[in-house]
């Protein structure tokens, strides 16, 4: 060995598998001048270090448990905003299932009260058509001008021709206005079948020029004159070619 040595001092300090080692070298010069003090100031343990090592563990594992606590807050932070999300979605859909519902009921009342008020303003038109054809039916007097005039506006209903003074005339010679009027003396007496009414019509001449809407009854006014112009309109063209008896 060299005669000068060197002189090592070494301080550890181990726990949870970690050691801290310290190294001093005296130089080669330097002097000694007991072994036994070198060998008793060889190592030195404190138990200060240990304590800083567990400190520093506890305080990483207390920041990773922090960590660890802050992901799960933050998830379920995360979890709770998307369950109020859908919430709200769910609600908002609702409410517009539930406006389109009150929308469709509403157009379905619209539409039933605007049919109602439509069949309510036809029938009150049709009442009033009603009251206006009724306001615009012609009255006639009860007499023998309202007679031939009620008996002109047939015949121009059917075509039969005549005029108010042809009719007139007529009516005037064969029984001078009396409706009821019969003739029991000329040819058509003699053979059974007298003439009678306004125009002196027989009956089968009355059956065969009957006008539909008219009474059969042969001294009714208006069928006994419409029966007679339109037999003369068959043989003569019409009541106003007559000057005599027909």
């Amino acid at each position: 060995m060299p005669k000068n040595t060197h002189k090592i001092a070494i301080a550890a300090a181990a726990t949870l598998g970690t050691a801290a080692l310290a190294f001093s070298v005296v130089p080669a010069d330097a002097q000694t001048t007991t072994t036994d003090a070198v060998s008793s100031a060889r190592v030195a343990y404190s138990s200060e270090p240990v304590q800083d090592v567990k400190a520093g563990v506890t305080d990483q594992l207390a920041g990773a448990s922090v960590k660890v606590d802050a992901i799960e807050a933050k998830k379920k932070a995360a979890a709770d905003a998307a369950a109020k999300k859908k919430a709200a979605a769910a609600k908002t859909a609702a409410a517009k299932a539930a406006a389109k519902k009150k929308a469709a009921a509403a157009a379905a009342a619209k539409k039933k009260a605007a049919a109602a008020r439509e069949a309510k303003e036809a029938a009150s038109r049709s009442a009033k058509r009603a009251a206006v054809k009724k306001a615009a039916t012609k009255s006639y007097a009860n007499n023998l001008d309202g007679w031939i005039k009620e008996s002109l506006d047939i015949m121009k209903s059917k075509g039969i021709p005549g005029s108010y003074h042809g009719l007139h005339k007529n009516i005037m010679r064969e029984s001078s206005g009396n409706p009821n009027a019969i003739n029991d003396w000329d040819i058509n007496a003699i053979n059974g079948v007298p003439s009678k009414g306004l125009l002196q019509v027989i009956p089968p001449t009355f059956a065969a020029y009957h006008v539909s809407g008219t009474s059969w009854n042969i001294y009714d006014p208006i069928a006994n004159i419409t029966a007679a112009a339109n037999y003369a309109a068959d043989k003569y063209g019409s009541i106003d070619n007559v000057n005599s008896a027909y």
